[in-house]
């Protein structure tokens, strides 16, 4: 980073490209005061806002020190420069306290490509759009021109957009190998429809801005990564198979576990998410939250997983940071105080959808301990369960909320999922059971990284739509790895059944041929499983998905190499092209591709009806692995029948032998 001061203006540079500047006439910093409206139902949000002023800053005192500058604006701000290295530092005291928003302004251009900002689903490449930072569900269908996102607006204002998102964090990385990252929780919309530059808006004056480079993409996530934290290896079990998403008590859930397995299904887990018990609900079949096993749906379960430890098979359950009223831990938590209060001292309820729940108040130390100590370890780790959906970290609410800590609820909601990880994450260390239970989140923010051992894509619809179908998990990975949280997997088949919108049998076995080229395998019957394809009533489709796990688990010596990268360097699991392909302008706008690892390219198929598919490969040397062709840089088109997704390997690599021995067990005969 380079500084470079002339008067009163000043502008830093990385790699001799502008990174921002300031100029009289020519504002970087703007402030202001607005007024927000927040409506939550059920975790969706509907955020207005009136500002009623803002003002561009202009310098007042600059004063260059030995390492950059301190920059006076009036009696508004004050902000300092520092450089050292890659690194620039900007730190802001403010001065007017009644500045609540805060602009800021990066330069840019139209070569420039932008990438992060948490987990997206719908656009890897964020230049062109503007994306609002707030954790909440994502919706249902996200798409404003569908029937489905119309339908859930009416329905309950879970229709959604293509900003939504469980997992909002305000950091990007730029195609000019440089990162931005915003230190603030605060409610932020990330602007970038402008040409000439990006421009950040921050729901207060935040505590720092740190903006680093590097001389290529590899390194400059490692920098990033170093900075945001890392997710630690999976354990070792996770790559024997799939994980089996299964409900309905023992004699259902492990039946099905029994019939996949001599099926010939390679199988690490037996996940049941009902492991607490079930209430049915108008959106479908819901848990009973109260997170200690359900005596009778699924008696002696403590006896049952050591059974399948014995077979090899792991057992995992779910757990939220809310606790339903009418559950046994909700009177124990009201005992402990450990709940969230509204302004008159009485139980802050939230609607999760026809059941209400109480809130545990993760900024209290004592409900904090309680719950990691007397619901985690106890009801889950201490009878021997393996991991966890660690659900609905995004949904505090924000009105009428009083926390303990005397936060304020709008600066700590997008904090909340990262409270959320770190309570798992201290219960599984404590219990001395890092590297051995895997727990798996959706929502995430600020300080996620390090403390969440997997990601989950959320609940994409069952089906292969632009916004929240197949797809947009293939971007979900992508944006993800470039924030730290490079170990990515969804929900094979999606999850949301709503409007007469079913999962096929097509959308099963397409989402599972792509999972077997993701860090984890792991099936969901759904929100509507009885009405909705699952696999094991289709022999057809257990055979196939057979076939599957097991090139999932040949794959395990490269997937364990690559989940080490992302826990040692921060290189995620699925790449961007552009990750080992600098110099190719293509590869900077491909988001339904991705290179596992640096020698493997992976094209899902994502659209109904396909038998083949058109692939862009960055380079020359390539080898389809199901028809062993070599194909050179540029589009390309591949047969693509249902189960085998377009993979194609470097001809050479150190990858090619596994790849060859993958194609002769489970290629065309």
């Amino acid at each position: 980073m380079q500084l470079n001061i002339q008067g009163t203006s000043f502008s830093v540079e990385h790699d001799g490209k502008e990174v921002f500047s300031y100029a009289p006439g020519k504002p970087l910093v703007y402030v202001g005061h607005g007024k927000e409206d927040v409506l939550m139902y059920r975790g969706n949000f509907r955020i207005e806002d009136y500002v009623d002023e803002r003002t561009p800053l202009e310098v007042t005192n600059l004063l260059p020190t030995e390492d950059g500058l301190v920059a006076t604006f009036g009696w508004e701000l004050e902000m300092t420069i520092s450089i050292n290295g890659d690194l620039c530092e900007i730190r802001f005291l403010q001065l007017n306290e009644n500045i609540n928003r805060f602009w800021f302004r990066t330069t840019s251009n139209t070569e420039e490509h932008l990438y992060g900002c948490g987990e997206q689903m719908s656009y890897f490449d964020l230049k062109g759009r503007h994306f609002p930072l707030w954790t909440s569900e994502p919706g249902v269908g996200r798409d404003k021109t569908t029937y489905i996102t119309w339908r859930g607006d009416v329905d309950g204002m879970s229709g959604g957009d293509y900003y939504h998102t469980n997992f909002p964090q305000p950091t990007y990385v730029s195609s000019n190998k440089f990162y931005v990252h915003v230190q603030s929780t605060a409610y932020a919309d990330f602007d970038f429809r402008n040409d000439a530059f990006n421009e950040l808006q921050i729901w207060e004056v935040p505590e720092f801005i740190r903006i680093e480079g590097a001389s290529s993409f590899v390194e400059l996530l490692e920098k990033e990564t170093a900075f945001l934290g890392r997710q630690p290896e999976l354990p070792e079990w996770v790559y024997n198979g799939l994980i089996i998403g299964a409900q309905g008590g023992n004699e259902r859930s492990f039946g099905i576990l029994d019939k996949s397995i001599e099926a010939g299904v390679k199988v690490a887990g037996l996940w049941c998410q009902d492991w607490c018990g079930k209430r049915v609900t108008s959106f479908g079949k819901r848990l009973q939250w109260d997170w200690k096993f359900h005596q009778e749906m699924y008696p002696n379960l403590p006896q049952k997983i050591a059974e399948l430890h014995k077979r090899g098979i792991k057992f995992l359950g779910y757990i939220n940071p809310y606790l339903v009223k009418d559950g046994a831990l909700f009177e124990e938590g009201k005992k402990h105080d450990v709940f969230a209060k509204k302004a008159d001292g009485s139980l802050y309820l939230v609607d999760f959808g026809e059941f209400d729940c109480g809130v545990i108040d993760l900024t209290k130390p004592e409900a904090y301990q309680w719950f990691k100590d007397e619901v985690i370890k106890k009801y889950s780790i201490d009878i021997g369960i393996d991991g966890w959906m660690a659900d609905f970290g995004e949904y505090l609410p924000t009105d009428d909320i009083v926390l303990a800590s005397g936060k304020d609820a709008m600066k700590e909601h997008n904090h909340w999922p990262a409270l959320w990880a770190k309570c798992n994450y201290d219960a599984v260390s404590e219990s001395g059971k890092l590297g051995e239970v895997v727990y798996f989140m959706r929502a995430g923010g600020i300080g996620s990284q390090k403390y969440c051992t997997l990601l989950w894509a959320g609940d994409q619809s069952v089906d292969f739509t632009r916004h929240d179908g197949l797809c947009t998990v293939i971007c979900a990975a992508l944006s993800s790895g470039m924030i730290g949280c490079g170990l990515n997997h969804s929900d094979i088949g999606g999850y949301t059944s709503l409007y007469d919108n079913l999962r096929t049998k097509e959308v099963f076995l397409r989402w599972a041929e792509m999972a077997a080229f993701t860090p984890v395998m792991r099936t969901h019957e759904g929100n509507r499983p009885d009405t909705n394809f699952q696999y094991y009533d289709d022999d057809d489709c257990v055979k196939r998905l057979a076939r599957l796990t097991g090139i999932y688990t040949k794959l395990a010596p490269l997937m364990k190499q690559l989940v080490k990268e992302n826990a040692d360097h921060g290189t995620p699991v699925q790449r961007p092209l552009f990750l080992h392909n600098e110099g190719d302008a293509r590869s900077y706008t491909e988001q339904f591709e991705y290179l596992l690892g640096e020698h493997v390219l992976v094209a899902p198929v994502y659209t109904e009806g396909a038998t083949e598919r058109e692939v862009y490969l960055p380079s020359d040397g390539w080898v389809h692995l199901w028809t062993g062709k070599e194909y050179g840089k540029g589009d390309c088109v591949v047969p693509a029948e249902l189960g085998d997704t377009p993979v194609f390997y470097k001809k050479g690599s150190e990858v090619e032998p596994l790849f060859r021995e993958i194609y002769e067990s489970f290629g065309t005969k």
